[in-house]
């Protein structure tokens, strides 16, 4: 059978507005305030006025108890009900049209210059009659004093601050166009029933008001069983110009009908991977995916050891619609956990020569990799286990298998790692892992995985600095200001007409400090290690072990030999990747691009 998942109707506009202010119609707390600037405002009234269609409105009905959202009533709503149904798109029109037509309130706004103000909002009754003239140009703006002045305000040029003055100057309140009978009485009675001003104000009546009480608006309603990620998916795709709506956000929405205010909770969390380079930029989304994960694969073991059956048991998984499903004591039993791991994660990764997010390959490794290193505890720090750790997280790096959609990739490696380090077979990551040597002469930015992984695995192979000598460390990384930089240099492969292609390659490029960077300058090879020597007071056998701590000979380098150079060292790059990932590199014939 066919379940409906929404239906669509035609809703009287007075009719919404009236159920905004009783509560039955409310925001979900993920819906952040919003506020128009006053020329939409008056460009949305006139739309009404002339029964221009100003959209759709889409509601989800409430009472499904897995989509629990804290509600919020829109500004000026007086009612305490609980929420009937939840806005999910058109929160600023309705929440403009509310201010504007229901409530007695002045309507929050903001000017040119988006400095909030507060505005009333009138009709000028003759000219919204007159034919050639735009009803937005009817549409009187005016501040909460309800006067115009000059002269910085001394002389007073308009003032409709009393119902006598408005009907003096023959302005009509926007917020009575859905109750009007009492002021036209009151209007009547001023002008002492005079029947060309009544006629007036029955023409305006006819003309504009009854636009207002006649407007109906499109209502699409989610119904109450879609799951929460069909919520997510919708908001996300109906609501492009608002609000990017994340998990986090829907999770905040849900939390918050518990009391739990999340968004706070990741503040605390948030200061803490601040506290280390490699994490700083750590995000929410991650954070969840690992607590799913972690869970996930908590419940699997439970069903295991109650005796399900394989093809029974749930999927470890950290999907959006898994993520969507973590409760409040999930989290609370979890989240710490996490962050833990997730410290525990930059502490390794800091050991092999980590040390700024800038320099991570995969951003989303971390995920499984902070969630293993949860899983394993004690055990990380065992040297066998982490040799098979390590080789993992090679593999994911060089194989660059971490660049797409990655969720599924996740779930494996947080088990199968596990398993593997307790006795079990090799990890999919490390089998699927693929690495070419020609790949080394298109790995020329920052913007590659494996170009940052090959860097980083020049520093942990233990490459020292040129003129100091030094390894790489975390104190010298940031003093010494050690980044990647060329070899042979870029000017001198320039003047020698080397291609781009080919001396940009990761092959040609090392590990070294700026000042380092600066002796070697544009100079040939051959001079900038005589100057090294000179000014390092170092000899022949030291810069050679120096050199070789980058995969170099140093013969290729006084010989200004630029391709035997990058014969040597592709070969030797080679070697480490091989090295480290404990997988045979695929050699092609030379392809020097």
């Amino acid at each position: 059978m066919l379940i409906e998942t929404f239906d669509s109707t035609k809703t009287p506009l007075n009719d919404l507005l009236k159920a905004i202010n009783d509560g039955k119609i409310q925001l979900p707390d993920f819906q952040r305030g919003w506020v128009w600037d006053d020329e939409r405002v008056r460009s949305l009234i006139a739309s009404i006025a002339v029964s221009y269609p100003i959209g759709a409105i889409m509601l989800l009905e409430t009472g499904n108890p897995d989509v629990r959202f804290k509600p919020r009533p829109i500004h000026g709503a007086k009612g305490t009900v609980e929420p009937e149904n939840f806005i999910l798109d058109g929160q600023q029109r309705l929440t403009t049209l509310f201010q504007t037509l229901f409530s007695q309130l002045p309507v929050d706004t903001r000017d040119q210059k988006q400095k909030d103000i507060k505005r009333w909002y009138y009709f000028d009754i003759p000219k919204s009659l007159e034919p050639d003239v735009d009803i937005y140009d009817a549409i009187i703006s005016i501040s909460t004093e309800k006067t115009i002045t000059k002269n910085f305000g001394r002389d007073i040029e308009f003032d409709i601050s009393t119902p006598e003055k408005e009907f003096q100057n023959m302005v009509f309140p926007v917020n009575l166009a859905l109750n009007s009978t009492d002021w036209f009485n009151a209007f009547m009675k001023y002008w002492n029933y005079d029947q060309d001003k009544i006629q007036l104000f029955q023409n305006f009546q006819s003309n504009v008001l009854k636009r207002f009480e006649s407007y109906q608006l499109p209502v699409i309603k989610m119904l109450k069983h879609n799951p929460k990620d069909a919520v997510c998916q919708v908001f996300e795709k109906v609501n492009t110009g608002g609000v990017s709506l994340s998990v986090f956000e829907l999770l905040t929405a849900t939390f918050a009908a518990d009391d739990f205010n999340l968004r706070e909770d990741w503040e605390k969390r948030k200061k803490i991977f601040k506290k280390h380079d490699v994490i700083s930029n750590l995000g929410s989304n991650e954070v969840l995916q690992a607590i799913s994960l972690f869970s996930t694969i908590e419940r699997k073991q439970k069903q295991i050891a109650a005796g399900r059956s394989p093809e029974s048991l749930s999927a470890v998984s950290c999907k959006k619609k898994d993520v969507l499903k973590i409760d409040l004591p999930t989290y609370q039993k979890w989240a710490d956990t996490a962050t833990e791991a997730f410290v525990e994660a930059s502490k390794l990764l800091m050991k092999i020569k980590v040390f700024k997010s800038r320099d991570l390959p995969y951003s989303t490794q971390l995920v499984p990799l902070s969630v293993i290193i949860g899983r394993l505890g004690d055990k990380v720090n065992n040297d066998g286990v982490r040799q098979k750790l390590l080789r993992w997280y090679w593999n994911g790096i060089l194989g660059e298998l971490y660049g797409g959609a990655n969720e599924t990739r996740f779930a494996k490696d947080a088990t199968e790692v596990v398993d593997w380090v307790n006795g079990g077979e090799e990890p999919s990551t490390i089998r699927d892992a693929y690495f070419a040597d020609e790949r080394l002469w298109t790995l020329r930015t920052r913007n590659s995985a494996a170009y940052k992984g090959i860097f980083i695995l020049q520093m942990q192979k233990g490459a020292e600095d040129f003129r100091s000598g030094d390894g790489v460390e975390w104190t010298n990384y940031y003093d010494e200001a050690i980044d990647i930089h060329h070899i042979f240099p870029q000017k001198w492969c320039e003047d020698n007409s080397i291609s781009p292609n080919i001396f940009n390659s990761i092959i040609n490029k090392a590990p070294l400090t700026a000042k380092t960077n600066r002796m070697i300058g544009g100079r040939a090879p051959s001079l900038y290690l005589e100057t090294v020597k000179k000014q390092s007071q170092i000899g022949d056998q030291r810069l050679s072990e120096i050199l070789s701590s980058h995969f170099i000979e140093k013969e290729t380098l006084e010989s200004n030999d630029f391709e035997a150079f990058l014969n040597q060292r592709k070969e030797a790059l080679i070697g480490a990747i091989e090295s480290a990932t404990g997988k045979t590199v695929q050699r092609t014939e030379n392809q020097n691009q």
